[in-house]
């Protein structure tokens, strides 16, 4: 088995308000006691699926082929094709793989929090976002994985199509420009450095998922993955970028649709104008203080009996 890499500990210092260890922490006491079963894998991987029954199996192949020390979630909403049978079939024989099954068409963002959740609460230290499709190539997790590590002030890597070095291989022009429009657009709105701003394809660091009130996350679609972006920004965590191929998938269907695009739209554009009310009180609230401090005091005292 390949050894774990090195990764930040942070379980140490994790408390609740009640002074008691959470569950991260006491699971990393009886990793130092050797009294409890711990996952042996620090990565999860997790994938989103719905109708993925002709990619899944592809999909979870190309991680391990790549990363044979990780664990593969897949988080499934309830596919009538039969992609949740086939991933109990593989897990049956690969404890790496495991299968949570969702009732209905919650979205993607959702997925990915319920992914979060199960992870961080397994004592897993590394968290990646990953479509089923294949259009995130499996071959880029090592680069990406090297780079979250490359400082303690990074919380998250992208996978990039729009950085040098990035590319986008079958997709016609209306999808790029709905890609390369929307990262624009958000960018501006939101003063983000970051390229590709909606980019799915994703690793981040536990510690920094769970100090951004991920709770509060209510984005459902690919406007999800510009919540992420926002948030961690906001908080201080470095966001690095790794260009990628990105390649259309070859089978199955897109769950690209209106109101996926229409929820990123109104959702940037409120932030975006939340950020400017924000800044602008800012500077008002600002200008007062000065004002205040530069004012002399218009205080007076009057001497009373008694006093010297």
């Amino acid at each position: 088995m390949i050894p774990r890499p090195d990764v930040v500990d942070y379980f140490s210092t994790t408390v609740h308000e009640n002074n008691e260890w959470s569950p991260q922490a006491r699971r990393h006491e009886a990793r130092q006691q050797g009294s409890e079963t711990v996952p042996q894998r620090d990565i999860l991987v997790i994938i989103p699926t719905y109708n993925e029954a002709e990619n899944v199996e592809t999909a979870i192949q190309r991680v391990l082929a790549v990363l044979p020390d990780v664990d593969i979630m897949i988080v499934d909403d309830g596919s009538p094709d039969g992609t949740g049978e086939i991933v109990r079939r593989i897990s049956a024989n690969d404890d790496r793989v495991s299968l949570m099954e969702r009732t209905g068409k919650r979205g993607l963002g959702p997925a990915y929090l319920d992914g979060f959740a199960h992870g961080m609460a397994s004592g897993h230290t590394l968290l990646i976002e990953m479509d089923a499709d294949g259009s995130h190539p499996a071959s880029a997790l090592p680069a990406m994985l090297a780079a979250i590590r490359s400082a303690d002030s990074v919380g998250g890597v992208i996978g990039s199509r729009w950085v040098t070095g990035g590319a986008v291989v079958d997709w016609p022009k209306s999808r790029r420009l709905i890609s390369r429009g929307g990262s624009t657009y958000a960018r501006v709105m939101l003063g983000l450095k970051v390229r590709d701003v909606t980019a799915g394809f994703r690793v981040y660091k536990a510690s920094a998922l769970q100090a951004i009130e991920l709770e509060t996350v209510q984005s459902q679609g690919y406007c999800f993955q510009i919540d992420m972006t926002r948030r961690m920004a906001a908080n201080g965590f470095g966001l690095v970028e790794v260009p990628i191929t990105f390649k259309d998938r070859v089978a199955g269907t897109s769950k690209m649709s209106k109101a996926i695009v229409v929820e990123a739209m109104l959702r940037v554009t409120i932030w975006g104008f939340e950020r400017l009310v924000g800044k602008e009180r800012g500077r008002r609230e600002s200008r007062d203080a000065k004002r205040v401090v530069e004012q002399p005091s218009a205080v007076s005292y009057e001497k009373h009996e008694g006093w010297s």
